[in-house]
């Protein structure tokens, strides 16, 4: 279990530090296609207030929007925020967009009907306190819809990648915990009716090579390995090797490009 004594407010501030890093929104654009199909799986309905948690660039934001939904976006990093206000008023969506922490929500208890996260809150280094929030927010009877990478599939096995070069904080659990059925009853309950589908995503890009560039250039999390590895052109050089043989190992596509299924798990549950 983590230990007590975790800062959770610097563990947060780096993090933070990171998602701002780069430009997110060319990663999670592409992303797009899993919050319309979460949107689907909740069966979501015109009118309903929907709360999206670490929206990111608000992809799931955008899905509800355009099923007629009154949407709240909520992320803590205004860059991301202001990616998604743009995104809704190229489309003439109407959401509301207030920055907010996953682990202390500015909204009163039942203020939602669905709550929604994509590859979001997963990263929240306070788990029992974020998973704690979506519940508290969302209604009796109303569904919190989360789509998170599983610790098996290609993002899961990115990040351990990524930690063997640069170890996370001892004692914080990894976001992969939000991508397995084990980890998602101790967060919300083992009496919560919670519905788990497996899905994969398939990262489409120009070659392996380029994968790696894009991330390297504009995923935090990623550009700041890169950072830290940076004094050393052989640690660098070892981490991407790793990186390509991850990716080369998963690469479906046999022309050149990259066709990279990623499993993450659809979760609908059901607060009561």
């Amino acid at each position: 279990m983590p230990s007590t004594l975790l800062d959770y407010r610097a563990i947060k501030a780096r993090q933070q530090h990171a998602w701002s890093t780069g430009n997110y929104a060319v990663i999670g654009t592409t992303l797009q296609s899993v919050g319309e199909n979460l949107c689907e799986a909740l069966d979501i309905r015109s009118g309903s207030r929907v709360l999206d948690v670490a929206a990111g660039n608000g992809n799931a934001s955008l899905a509800a929007a355009r099923r007629w939904c009154e949407v709240t976006s909520t992320d803590y990093v205004p860059e991301l925020l202001e990616t998604g206000r743009r995104r809704a008023d190229a489309e003439n969506l109407l959401i509301a967009f207030r920055e907010a922490d996953a682990e202390d929500l500015p909204f009163s208890d039942d203020s939602f009907d669905v709550v929604l996260s994509t590859f979001g809150v997963m990263f929240a280094p306070d788990q029992e306190q974020a998973a704690c929030e979506l519940t508290r927010v969302c209604r009796h009877g109303g569904k919190i819809g989360l789509a998170n990478w599983t610790p098996e599939g290609f993002v899961g096995q990115m990040f351990k990648v990524i930690g063997k070069h640069v170890p996370p904080t001892p004692g914080l659990h990894s976001p992969s915990r939000w991508g397995t059925e084990t980890g998602l009853r101790e967060l919300f309950g083992s009496a919560a009716d919670i519905q788990i589908a497996r899905r994969h995503f398939n990262f489409r890009y120009t070659s392996p090579h380029s994968f790696v560039d894009i991330f390297r250039t504009f995923y935090g999390p990623m550009n700041k390995t890169f950072e830290a590895l940076g004094g050393s052109p052989t640690a660098v050089e070892s981490f991407r090797a790793e990186l390509m043989d991850l990716i080369d190992s998963g690469n479906r596509a046999k022309d050149g490009t990259l066709v990279l299924p990623s499993e993450y798990l659809e979760v609908v549950i059901t607060v009561g």
